[in-house]
């Protein structure tokens, strides 16, 4: 998937798409399968700290829903998830 392929999926632009390419995520089915805590961590390993935003888009894209639909309760099992 080209960069801009990956820039145009639902919650996710240019700087996430070269964030997730630089940590070898090139395709939507990628995303899918890491999960969005998967993807987020691999590219923060790749790419050092990232904003928490990102791990919102990522879960929102894989649920289809714009990212602020995400519940505050939805946010906190990422967080957990995520060991924060």
């Amino acid at each position: 998937m080209a960069l801009d392929e990956l820039a145009g999926l639902k919650n996710l632009g240019p700087k996430s798409a070269t964030m997730m390419q630089a940590a070898g995520i090139h395709s939507a089915k990628q995303i899918r399968r890491l999960g969005s805590v998967g993807t987020y961590l691999l590219v923060q390993q790749k790419h050092g700290p990232t904003s928490l935003n990102f791990l919102w888009a990522l879960e929102g894209f894989i649920r289809d829903i714009d990212w602020r639909e995400l519940s505050q309760a939805d946010k906190a099992e990422l967080q957990k998830d995520l060991g924060d």
